[in-house]
């Protein structure tokens, strides 16, 4: 539930903030008249040897006279919506370690600006608040009760925010649920409760079906779990006015051992969270169901786990994919493009204006770009300004690849119509992408992230914690670019 909203239009003063406990004061220049505390600031940043003009590249927390404390920080007009989240996290990381109940979010500089320095610190402050799950016997929840923003009044209610809060939070929560506590028979089973509260349409396509249907690459991974619990998940939200049709697709991997090729202990630590694809998927459904946003999106979810066993599959198998290309198996640890492929066809049979997907999918993502920022290919160059600016107002961001034919010479295979990878790891998220594009149908549209930058030690952008949810607020951007 989101913190209740309070907004006055009225700047504030020391009198107006007397009684405040934690309070964010978020500038846009040096030269703001006024400031509360100013006093007490200036001490500090004598005693620090620091000046004013350096909160706009490190924020400040000052201690106040009634036993509470304020941060300070400055937004120029030259930094990014990156950046900005990364300062306003800072800046609100000593107030949430408090366990703060109220926050008093006080904007000054010109009526241009505040809207968007509002809407950020309102963010960041609320999605930092929200508590990821915790197994600790002494763990106490902490609630955010109520957020006052002083010194703008917007003219809506801040509904975007708060979807944007609730889908990032719920990818998150998910993502670091134990692999014991989310198998892909207990994944369903959330995913079907999830969808009975928001009366999205629910289906699945369990391993008796897909095996009808001839889905050979998603069964290929599946048959190595004694569980035979994995499943094509899809959910539809479709409102009376959509406009457009998009398809999510997300990888939903519960635990990946890496199959025959198994990883090592240091790699296998944290496989639990190779389902954060789906997790994305399933905080942009949430996130554009409670914006009400006119668009039909089908979500479709991937989800198996990847185990080594007799029944597992193998290197130099040969597989049918369900659009009836034959797959030769090169490393049993590249099971994310073989479930996404099969679920790539189902999406494309649908007709949608777009397919996006998203996949923690190969490291070599990870050593081209750290995991500071992910990375897209699409079959649709036009698309790829779009893309990017998507990432850049969402605060998370994306680096576009090629995607050019000439990559698929490495994919060529003697006994099928297609590798699956190469051993080389040479450009594999190229190469996973040119794999992937041969699944989709009907010339679709069609966006791939690879999410390198899922999980990154101290936090990322707008988010303290590791695992961040990147990925919701760039899809939402994608979709409301969509949508103009």
């Amino acid at each position: 539930m989101s913190a209740k909203l309070r907004q006055n239009s009225a700047i504030a003063n020391e009198n107006t903030l007397k009684d405040s406990k934690h309070m964010l004061f978020v500038l846009s220049s040096i030269d703001e008249k006024n400031i509360p505390f100013k006093e007490n600031l200036d001490t500090k940043l004598k005693r620090i040897k620091s000046k004013l003009n350096d909160l706009n590249k490190t924020p400040l927390v000052i201690d106040l006279p009634n036993g509470g404390i304020a941060s300070y920080v400055i937004l120029d007009s030259q930094l990014n919506m990156f950046q900005r989240h990364s300062l306003l996290r800072k800046a609100i990381k000593p107030i949430i370690a408090e366990q703060a109940e109220k926050i008093d979010i006080c904007v000054f500089g010109e009526e241009t600006v505040k809207e968007a320095h509002a809407c950020a610190a309102y963010y960041v402050a609320t999605v930092n608040a929200t508590e990821l799950p915790s197994r600790k016997k002494e763990h106490k929840q902490h609630i955010l009760k109520c957020v006052t923003i002083h010194g703008y009044k917007a003219a809506h209610d801040y509904t975007y925010v708060n979807a944007r809060v609730a889908g990032n939070t719920l990818c998150r929560e998910l993502t670091v649920t134990p692999p014991n506590e989310l198998t892909p028979t207990l994944y369903r089973q959330k995913i079907a409760k999830l969808a009975l509260d928001y009366g999205w349409h629910h289906k699945e396509y369990d391993i008796n079906t897909l095996k009808k249907l001839g889905a050979g690459a998603f069964i290929t991974v599946a048959q190595g779990s004694d569980q035979q619990d994995a499943a094509i998940v899809h959910l539809t939200y479709n409102p009376a006015n959509a406009k457009k049709h998009i398809a999510i697709v997300g990888k939903g991997i519960c635990f990946d051992t890496g199959g025959h090729n198994l990883k090592p202990a240091k790699y296998m630590l944290g496989m639990h969270e190779d389902m954060n694809g789906s997790a994305v998927g399933l905080g942009i459904l949430l996130a554009v169901t409670q914006m009400q946003l006119p668009i039909k999106l089908d979500c479709w979810l991937a989800i198996a786990e990847n185990h080594i066993g007799p029944n597992a599959f193998k290197q130099n198998d040969v597989i049918t994919a369900l659009n009836g290309m034959t797959i030769e198996v090169v490393h049993t640890d590249a099971e994310g493009r073989m479930v996404l492929a099969d679920t790539l066809t189902l999406a494309s049979r649908k007709n949608p204006d777009l397919i996006i997907d998203f996949a923690t999918l190969t490291g070599s993502m990870i050593t081209a770009l750290s995991n500071r920022m992910s990375g897209v290919i699409t079959n649709r160059p036009e698309l790829i300004n779009m893309i990017t600016n998507a990432g850049m107002v969402a605060g998370e961001r994306v680096v576009s690849f090629p995607y050019d034919d000439d990559f698929d010479s490495e994919l060529d295979s003697d006994i099928a119509d297609i590798k699956q990878c190469t051993l080389d790891g040479e450009a594999d998220h190229i190469h996973a992408a040119r794999l992937l594009g041969k699944f989709i149908e009907n010339d679709t549209p069609w966006i791939h992230t690879d999410l390198s930058s899922a999980n990154r030690k101290g936090g990322l952008g707008a988010v303290e914690s590791d695992t961040n949810g990147f990925g919701v607020g760039f899809g939402l951007e994608l979709i409301k670019h969509l949508m103009d």
